[in-house]
């Protein structure tokens, strides 16, 4: 994790609230979390059992939405009290935990599967959205280092790449700023966009899955993109994004090394220590709990020996159920942590070469995915 020095001010606030009145104070936070969370669940539900109740065709307007939407108008609104702000910033937690625990859905075979077929297209993207990012931010003019963070930010995975960017390559406060209001403003529209297009192409869940784990820069927007679809897609799109997640520490140092080279950050003595320190550790719980699924798909003479730790298959089956609550609170925290007048403080440049990449890496991941759907199968 990146030092307070190279957090942006907003979360270093908070982080320092959550020091002060330890597990406490994270109470009230969780709490609002919870009750957004299942505000948006409790619309979606009642906004179906009307339409069956009235024999009408309602749009099925999934609860991740909802508690998005709910969260977006309470920040900009009445604003968000600092006694709830400690408590708010734990979704990101709440994210991994969720991630993690969705491995119990995935059996090793699917997702050695998946990785089969989106491994050349990851490598496709992250050198895709490399390049075209850093060449598109130097033609407008972009100050370098915030070139750099954009083109992390939107190959790898959203505003951890970018706060991890930030400490390795020594990137003033303000450029880290700048590139995470850009990347959560284009991450909000792909929850409006994505879903559209999918529909419009009648994809597949794995397909529409795989193309939002590529193309969505965020892995809380990810999800919700995939979730808004389908929640089969949402578990695809999980997985292809923890795939482009588990490449930040090799993406992070290729961009310390460069900048060091320039005499504009500090040299790296020990490459092992810094890739095991940037690599995202929920990566390797979604794989444990995944060999667990596994493991329960066999026999029951033979997996009852091989199942750590005691779990049984439906204890197994539990925790996938438990990662739907998980992201509950992640995606009631991405509304709650969008304040659309910062957004619009910070100029329009970034933006729009944030968007003018992220549309064409969109569009050009999508055609790789049809392809590969046309070819193989998804």
């Amino acid at each position: 994790m990146a030092t307070s020095s190279t957090l942006p001010l907003p979360l270093v606030k908070d982080r320092d609230d959550a020091n002060r009145n330890g597990v406490l104070g994270l109470i009230p936070g969780i709490a609002l979390l919870a009750v957004v969370g299942y505000a948006g669940k409790f619309i979606e539900q009642s906004i179906t059992r009307y339409g069956k109740a009235h024999h009408q065709v309602l749009p099925n307007i999934e609860y991740v939405l909802w508690a998005i939407l709910i969260g977006v108008v309470i920040a900009n609104t009445v604003g968000l009290p600092r006694i709830f702000r400690a408590g708010v910033a734990t979704y990101e937690f709440w994210l991994k935990a969720g991630i993690i625990l969705l491995g119990a859905r995935f059996i090793l075979g699917d997702i050695l599967h998946l990785s089969g077929i989106s491994f050349v297209l990851i490598i496709i993207e992250l050198a895709l959205a490399l390049t075209f990012m850093t060449y598109l931010g130097r033609g407008f003019k972009l100050a370098p280092k915030l070139v750099s963070l954009l083109a992390v930010g939107s190959s790898v995975c959203g505003v951890s790449a970018i706060i991890a960017t930030q400490g390795a390559i020594e990137a003033d406060e303000e450029d880290s700023s700048v590139a995470i209001a850009a990347i959560l403003a284009l991450g909000a529209i792909s929850l409006v966009f994505f879903p559209l297009v999918g529909h419009a192409l009648h994809m597949s869940d794995h397909a529409y899955g795989l193309w939002t784990g590529l193309a969505v820069d965020n892995t809380a927007e990810a999800t919700a993109a995939g979730a808004l679809y389908s929640d089969a897609a949402g578990k695809f799109a999980v997985l292809a994004k923890t795939c482009r997640n588990a490449t930040i520490g090799f993406v992070v140092l290729g961009y310390a090394f460069y900048w060091a080279s320039k005499g504009q950050a500090a040299e790296i003595t020990n490459k092992g220590a810094f890739l095991w320190k940037k690599f995202p550790k929920f990566v390797l719980g979604f794989l444990f709990i995944s060999l667990l699924a596994t493991l329960g798909t066999l026999d029951p003479k033979v997996h009852a020996s091989l199942i750590p730790f005691g779990f049984t298959r439906p204890q197994i089956a539990a925790l996938g159920n438990l990662s739907r609550w998980a992201f509950l609170l992640t995606f009631a925290g991405v509304g709650l942590r969008t304040n659309l007048k910062d957004l619009l403080k910070q100029g329009v440049k970034p933006f729009v070469v944030g968007a003018v990449g992220e549309i064409a890496i969109a569009a050009i991941t999508l055609v790789l995915v049809l392809g590969a759907d046309h070819y193989y199968k998804l």
